[in-house]
């Protein structure tokens, strides 16, 4: 069982990425799925997430209305569309699953991907 996040890269002040997190060996279209990333020197943060059936979805104050966050379940896949980017959005974008307790909080979660890097140029 394994994520596999991907689809970070180098981006200029106000430009757009879309993440991809995706399963592999089981499926977890019945799970929560949450973002979170590290910037260097910072503990790992909340950035959003999504309900099993994609209807609830909930983010950090500093990425809404910028960040998205939607699934696929057909696809065992869940996205993370990041707009109007910014330098501070900079760090290791990281997707998990499976959350034993809040959604925000990343001890609750039980499997996580590898991460993808996010830069963000000014």
């Amino acid at each position: 069982v394994q994520l596999q996040a991907s689809g970070g890269g180098l981006v200029q002040a106000g430009g757009s990425l879309r993440l991809s997190c995706a399963a592999s060996g089981r499926t977890f279209s019945t799970s929560t799925v949450g973002w979170f990333r590290q910037a260097p020197g910072k503990e790992r943060g909340f950035v959003a997430a999504i309900s099993w059936s994609g209807g609830t979805t909930h983010y950090a104050d500093s990425v809404k209305g910028r960040f998205t966050i939607s699934r696929d379940n057909a696809k065992n896949t869940v996205y993370l569309q990041l707009n109007s980017l910014k330098p501070e959005d900079t760090a290791v974008y990281y997707c998990a699953t499976d959350p034993t307790m809040s959604y925000s909080y990343p001890g609750s979660y039980k499997l996580w991907g590898q991460g993808t890097q996010v830069t963000v140029s000014s």
